[in-house]
């Protein structure tokens, strides 16, 4: 039998298979480098200082021996709300290390949404920043009947910085088992609340195998550079667990994403590896210094998180001619598993599944549709979360077997490529006919006035569905707005086309960067 097969069906089952039962990703990811020798590696590259391998193990620790002093146990939740620096990947790799379960969020939240964060996790400590531990705390007061946190380490606090300037606690990795929780990542909350995703240890290694290195080839030559934060999974592992597998450099900032500063972190670390999503694929392009930018370091951008709109892939390359891998991942399988290839780039779609997991498209019957047809999104590999927390019945319609049964619709070319036509609960059912929004949202983002939009459905005044476009343009007016009808009417079959354009300053954004089309759908106009 072939290495990574199973012996049930023969299908390619990955690499988790073959991990020790007992594994810590912790020490998987960055112990090991330094008892490989390569701890005098550079590791991070921040704003204030390099670190080597061997400081942010030691720093690591640290903060192990700081939680365990606080009372933290193992299996307990400890939520990060930390900037992207050495702090908020040291807090990482030491809640792993000393056994604990990792919850990331964003720092930048309301504090309504800490209340639910800290109500649903029920997290017994929280590592966080001097400004945010007070919101935080009194979040904490209000979340429930039961207050459930019962540690809060502020980075650069007293007792952070005795733990800091102490020699670390002699500590072994807890024994975690491969199958325990090591990570909550969260859905993208766009039609609800963020529902956890509870993700094993087993999972993160076999996607830092199958696609970190064995499609985007991560070598220890790299350095990465990402535009989501740390806190959103597509990041954790592009920008952290990949590169520390292979003994590579991150580069991280704490600073908001915005081209300028993109532009300004590639000409300081010249990353030769950029982690991207369409939205700041948008903004760079349309920079107006974007002819002046030196991407010679890069040997590639990945592209997730939403679909990227054929057009605007023909102008990352116009602009910067460095392979772009659109890809498609979820939190319930950690990471990518549908993919493009460097050297091998096929715009407009997501390329082809990633060695190691499965893919399968899907009526509602379960009935594999033929290639061309669109059909829900089923997908299995050893990256597979263990399910919702508190949704038992979501779990059970999701998780089937060794499958994930997905939301998102797709169907395949003759290529064997797979293409993305929105998810099943965005879709449109407008005159009897299926629209999928991102159709329509990629023929108005080829207008040139058009530098946003996002489709949502709005029920009419006889009661049917019809789609309405929020768009973000250079100078709205009633004008524009007939104009970007017709020219949707020119291009798509005609029941298509906006029945009603919006323009809007922002779009509303869920905790992870996406767009809220729940939010949206529930605007008035």
């Amino acid at each position: 039998m072939a290495p990574g097969t199973d012996p049930v069906d023969g299908h390619e089952s990955g690499v988790a298979s073959g991990l020790p039962e007992l594994f810590n990703l912790a020490h998987h990811l960055l112990d090991a480098r330094v008892e490989e020798g390569r701890g005098d590696r550079i590791a991070l590259l921040t704003p204030e200082a390099q670190f080597t391998y061997a400081e942010v193990r030691r720093r690591a620790h640290q903060v192990a021996g700081l939680l365990r002093s606080e009372g933290v146990r193992p299996e307990e939740r400890v939520l990060i709300a930390l900037p992207d620096g050495v702090d908020f990947v040291a807090a990482l790799f030491g809640i792993l290390e000393m056994g604990g379960v990792v919850v990331m969020v964003n720092p930048e939240l309301s504090p309504e949404a800490y209340r639910y964060f800290l109500r649903y996790t029920r997290a017994s400590a929280a590592v966080t920043t001097p400004e945010l531990a007070p919101t935080l705390s009194e979040a904490a007061d209000e979340s429930g009947p039961v207050r459930h946190l019962r540690a809060m380490v502020a980075v650069g606090s007293d007792g952070w910085m005795r733990a800091m300037a102490e020699d670390p606690p002699s500590l072994e990795p807890f024994p975690t088992h491969r199958d325990d929780p090591a990570i909550w990542l969260f859905s993208g909350g766009t039609t609800g609340e963020p529902k956890a995703v509870v993700q094993a240890h087993r999972s993160f290694a076999n996607t830092t195998e199958l696609y970190g290195v064995g499609v985007l080839g991560m070598t220890e030559d790299d350095i990465t550079l990402s535009v989501p934060k740390l806190f959103f999974g597509y990041a954790t592992g592009s920008n952290l667990f990949f590169p520390f597998r292979v003994g590579a450099r991150v580069a991280l900032f704490p600073e908001r994403s915005t081209a300028d500063a993109l532009f300004e972190q590639i000409q300081r670390h010249r990353p030769t590896v950029l982690v991207n999503v369409p939205t700041m694929v948008r903004h760079m392009v349309s920079h107006p210094e974007v002819e002046g930018q030196d991407f010679s370091s890069l040997r590639l951008s990945t592209s997730a998180g939403e679909a990227l709109p054929p057009a605007l892939h023909a102008q990352w390359n116009e602009c910067f001619g460095v392979d772009l891998l659109d890809g498609l991942g979820t939190a319930e399988m950690w990471h990518i598993f549908l993919s493009n290839r460097p050297g091998d780039v096929n715009p407009g779609t997501l390329g082809r599944a990633v060695p190691g997991f499965e893919i399968r498209l899907c009526d509602d019957e379960g009935r594999e549709v033929t290639p061309g047809e669109v059909g829900k999104l089923r997908v299995r590999g050893d990256s597979l979360a263990h399910g919702y927390w508190q949704q038992s019945g979501k779990t059970k319609a999701a998780f089937q077997g060794e499958w994930f049964v997905s939301e998102d619709m797709l169907r395949q070319d003759e290529s064997g490529c797979f293409i993305y036509c929105g998810r099943g609960d965005d879709m449109l059912k407008v005159g009897g006919k299926w629209l999928a929004p991102g159709e329509l949202e990629d023929c108005l983002g080829q207008h040139p006035a058009v530098r946003e939009v996002a489709v949502v459905g709005a029920t009419d005044a006889d009661g049917l569905v019809k789609p309405h476009a929020f768009v973000i343009a250079d100078s709205p007016s009633e004008a524009l707005a007939a104009e970007l009808q017709a020219f949707a009417r020119d291009r798509l079959e005609v029941y298509k086309y906006p029945r009603k354009v919006t323009f809007v300053e922002s779009l509303p954004r869920t905790h992870l960067g996406k767009v809220d089309r729940g939010k949206l759908a529930r605007t008035p106009t």
